[in-house]
């Protein structure tokens, strides 16, 4: 009986180092699936930046040894943004961007913005865009994408839908979240 457990037991280790027998190779990666593909397509830019201002680009691979704590650098006036990007400002920073599809946002200090989603073909209807806001405020002025597909944005109480319009939005210290629109004077 006790030979039978020792049997099993070192069976397992064998399969389990090699690969075949699922769940012991957690760390491994799977060559059989394809590698989800880097997108190296920028999808806006930096319009203008103040103070402390970062841009993370989290889906890049990076080749440079001497890059500043945390992997990110402070964000400069013609700065591309891609999706997957993180957007951060420090206390007395600002930025301003630009997409493709023509929405701009302004971020104010301490903020922090996630671009998710970004898919714009200007002959198509089918575009979507999701960023998430975890803190700070925002003003924006939605462009194609608001008009021509699903443009999202995620705070922290829920997901507004946004079909063409200038908001703005402030998600305080405390999770608070307000919201209001801009309004052109004519």
């Amino acid at each position: 009986m006790k030979a039978r457990a020792i049997t099993r037991l070192l069976v397992g280790l064998c399969l389990g180092a090699t690969g075949l027998l699922p769940g012991l190779g957690w760390g491994q990666s799977d060559s059989a699936k394809p590698q989800p593909e880097l997108d190296a397509n920028p999808i806006g830019k930096v319009l203008t930046a103040t103070g402390i201002a970062r841009i993370e680009h989290t889906a890049a691979v990076v080749v440079q040894a001497n890059l500043p704590t945390g992997g990110m650098g402070q964000a400069k006036v013609g700065d591309l943004v891609y999706r997957g990007d993180l957007i951060q400002t420090g206390v007395e920073g600002g930025l301003a961007v630009v997409f493709a599809d023509g929405t701009s946002f302004n971020v104010s200090s301490n903020a922090r913005m996630e671009v998710n989603e970004f898919v714009y073909d200007p002959k198509g209807n089918s575009n979507s865009t999701l960023l998430s806001l975890t803190k700070g405020t925002f003003t924006f002025i939605a462009g194609n994408v608001a008009h021509t597909g699903s443009m999202k944005v995620d705070t922290p109480i829920g997901t507004m839908g946004i079909r063409g319009t200038a908001p703005r939005v402030e998600i305080l210290d405390n999770g608070e979240v307000r919201f209001s629109t801009l309004v052109e004077e004519k």
